[in-house]
């Protein structure tokens, strides 16, 4: 992607990779090439980074500082630069502004086509082709009260096709045409992802979470694959996946935000500072997800980011806020709200029911930790074995099954959204849903207050519909394991709030049941009297969701806030905190990785995770290299080496980098310098510089030695040395090392002894050293 490569090689501002403007006069002038130092004259890819690297988190941040100082400096002096600073002081917010505008923008589009093409697969609008079924059904006058979805104006395919909607042959047309709409999507959404991005396929999530670990994976985050996701991702909710679009609607939002910092060059220039808008990016994701603001700044926090300034939470919450209201005023639901479940639920909880919530938080925490295993084996043997080489038939293949078993079952047919919206709710007079299957009570009396109904025993249709319903459940648990991790966009978040939905519900139907026989037992009585709305099963479906979302992810606060903000019931906080943390601690049981951990790990992205604790006793000097045995660590020194020298021991090792010395014999450490930063100043020295050649002297002091009058002149590379890199003791215990790495995101650290050199410990070594503790494969850490 040429978008995502162009700032990284070019240095200077016009685009044109090459010279600063210092060095270009001294090159057209004809005058004398003068000496390269490159303390006065920073070259330009100085300071970038490759592909499948690691940032310098603590270059990165110095250098804005040092940024930041000039310009406050500048702006003393005149008005245009006075008004340069307050721009650049307020650039970040435009930024922000301009990701929430985009941001909710897109995800609006994306509800809009998906809702609508999730519809196509039942029938069309003869109106105009473009309208979903409840749009199409609105303007007509033909609707009843108890079938407001029929309408003349939507008809079936069956209806097309055959002229009639009722009997066998009307049901098997329409079962087919559900399975061929659904083929289609999924084909295109493969496809797509296939041809023009493969990243795009996914949540997301993990990769962006080691993104802002001060990772690079190049095109990520780039323009291709925004196009790419946006569209794919209505394509593969649509074709009636178990997957949502919640997930990677943060990897399209962090695309927005990529895209946009190249508009301004204090972001495009500092890799550090983009960390921190793609942090916000994240919380935008997950504020147009669900339009749960405040959860999404919470679920970046606590979720994905690695460093979070209080700048960022501020900047955060201002982009969340933009994006919710862009996404309020596109108006994609059609009911005005922003949340994507409201719920309003009369009755009030009572103590006694902690129990069942807790009931359905151990629940979510089992089923969180089976799922885990579960998916993360299914993608291992996907990597690992032919499976993998065939991503378009593994897709078309699970869309043929899901579409074939759903169909029957209305539960599993509807979207995951309609299904969670449909377990939700809370049952009225006026219902005509199969939920509300209850049998109508003799007087009206009885019919509890306003217009909340008294529990009533369950009647015909209730029971069909609980038989459905553990049926769907089966289904959604066995199915979401195959589907997630496939070559199409998938979130994770409403299939597995779908599942403790379900589950919630079958529990809360059962409590009302057992409630409504039972008025006399210890435990109903004093608050459950007959004819009184005791129990409200529509709240145990949205504590399940809650515990299983949970017991998946291991979200905690923002979990809550983003369920309570998503139904808007806010006096069941109690239950739903008691659910999570329940889910939490049975989940954590079994392992203490969330699944965006689990797939960190499983591709072998270099992450340290803030919540795993380091627990061994070992010392810096175990996990350094070179270890006993090792060729010695390759070093440069201080005045002693000459052009050659320094390229041959570039040449013969792969490191990223090499601590400089003040001789072989000492071995006091001087700095540290990049094998990019080296190999780029070198090559631009001979281009620059008038007499370097391979025998010139390669001096990293601050004044070069005296040398005889024919040597030629040194080459001076103290500008592009690390003066003080970090250095830990050898007996250093590597707890602190860890956390040394995690808090100050360092690359590398060098070891010392009394001031001598001894060896190095980078990222990798760490990683590599906490899956041997843990009986894991090192080898499976991929990158530099």
């Amino acid at each position: 992607d040429p978008f995502q490569v162009e700032p990284f090689l070019t240095g200077s501002d016009d685009g044109k990779p090459g010279y600063s403007s210092s060095s270009r006069a001294g090159m057209n002038g004809g005058g004398p090439k003068k000496l390269v130092d490159l303390l006065e004259d920073p070259l330009p890819g100085v300071g970038t980074y490759e592909d499948f690297n690691t940032i310098d988190w603590v270059r990165e941040k110095s250098k804005d500082r040092d940024r930041h100082r000039e310009i406050t400096n500048k702006s003393r002096q005149s008005t245009v630069a006075l008004l340069r600073s307050l721009s650049d002081a307020f650039s970040g917010w435009l930024l922000m502004l301009l990701v929430g505008l985009m941001a909710g923008a897109l995800a609006g589009g994306i509800d809009i086509a998906a809702h609508w093409l999730t519809d196509l697969k039942g029938g069309v609008c003869l109106i105009g082709f473009w309208f979903n079924h409840e749009h199409c059904c609105w303007t007509s006058n033909e609707t009843t009260f108890q079938e407001r979805d029929r309408c003349p104006q939507w008809q079936s395919w069956a209806e097309l096709i055959v002229g009639n909607s009722e009997g066998a042959f009307a049901y098997i047309v329409n079962y087919l045409m559900y399975i061929f709409w659904a083929l289609l999507f999924a084909f295109l959404a493969v496809i797509l992802v296939r041809a023009f991005a493969p990243y795009a396929c996914g949540s997301g999530i993990p990769e962006i979470k080691t993104i802002l670990s001060g990772f690079i994976i190049r095109g990520y985050l780039g323009k291709w694959t925004l196009i790419t996701k946006t569209i794919t991702l209505v394509l593969a909710v649509s074709s009636g996946l178990s997957l949502g679009k919640e997930g990677p609607l943060v990897h399209v939002a962090c695309c927005c935000a990529n895209i946009l910092c190249h508009l301004f060059t204090k972001y495009r220039k500092n890799e550090a500072k983009r960390r921190e808008v793609l942090s916000a990016a994240a919380a935008v994701g997950v504020s147009v997800a669900f339009g749960a603001p405040i959860g999404g700044v919470l679920f970046s926090l606590e979720e994905v980011s690695y460093y979070f300034p209080l700048k960022t939470l501020w900047r955060s919450f201002f982009a969340a806020l933009v994006a919710a209201f862009t996404l309020r005023s596109i108006n994609p639901f059609g009911n005005s709200r922003l949340v994507l479940f409201y719920v309003e639920f009369h009755a009030p909880w009572h103590l006694i029911e902690l129990a069942p919530f807790i009931l359905l938080g151990i629940f979510g925490g089992l089923w969180g930790a089976l799922f885990i295993r579960a998916n993360i084996a299914w993608c291992r043997r996907r990597k690992t074995t032919r499976l993998g080489h065939y991503p378009v038939i593994e897709v078309l293949v699970v869309a043929a099954l899901t579409a074939l078993i759903a169909y029957p079952n209305s539960y599993t047919r509807m979207s995951g959204s309609e299904l969670i919206s449909e377990l939700f709710n809370d049952c009225s007079l006026l219902d005509s849903s199969q939920l509300c299957g209850y049998k109508q009570p003799v007087n009206v009396s009885e019919t509890g207050v306003g217009n909340s109904l008294a529990d009533r025993p369950a009647g015909e249709g209730l029971y069909t519909a609980l038989w459905q319903l553990a049926l769907a459940l089966i289904f959604k648990m066995l199915i979401t394991v195959i589907t997630f991790g496939m070559k199409v966009p998938s979130g994770l978040f409403i299939p597995s709030m779908a599942v403790g939905a379900i589950a919630g519900r079958l529990l809360g139907v059962g409590m009302e049941q057992l409630a409504y026989y039972n008025h006399d037992w210890l435990i109903f009585r004093g608050w459950c009297s007959p004819g009184a709305d005791c129990i409200t099963p529509g709240l145990y479906a949205m504590v399940g969701a809650a515990a299983c979302l949970g017991g998946v992810t291991r979200m905690t606060v923002s979990l809550v806030v983003i369920m309570f903000e998503l139904t808007g019931g806010l006096e069941y906080i109690v239950p739903l905190m008691a659910a999570t943390m329940t889910s939490k601690w049975v989940a954590d049981a079994f392992g203490r990785e969330g699944i965006y951990e689990a797939h960190i790990r499983l591709n072998g992205y270099p992450f340290l995770e803030a919540k795993e604790e380091f627990e061994h006793s070992s010392l810096a000097v175990d996990v350094m290299r070179p270890r006993r045995g090792d060729p010695a660590l390759a070093v440069l020194t201080q005045d002693s080496m000459t052009v050659e020298e320094v390229e041959t021991v570039v040449d013969s090792t792969h490191y990223s980098g090499f601590p400089v010395v003040v001789s072989q014999e000492s071995q006091r450490l001087v700095g540290f310098v990049l094998r990019r930063d080296l190999l780029i100043s070198i090559d631009n020295a001979r281009k620059r510089q008038d007499g370097v050649v391979s025998t010139s002297q390669v001096v990293f002091t601050e004044h070069a030695p005296t040398q005889p009058p024919e040597a030629p002149p040194p080459l001076r590379l103290r500008g592009i040395m690390d003066l003080s890199p970090f250095t830990v003791t050898d007996h250093t215990p590597m707890d602190i090392t860890v956390d040394i790495f995690r808090k100050l995101g360092l690359r590398q650290c060098l070891v010392t002894h009394n001031g001598r050199l001894l060896g190095i410990i980078t990222k990798k070594d760490i990683l590599k050293h906490m899956a041997q503790i843990a009986n894991r494969d090192p080898d499976s850490i991929l990158f530099n």
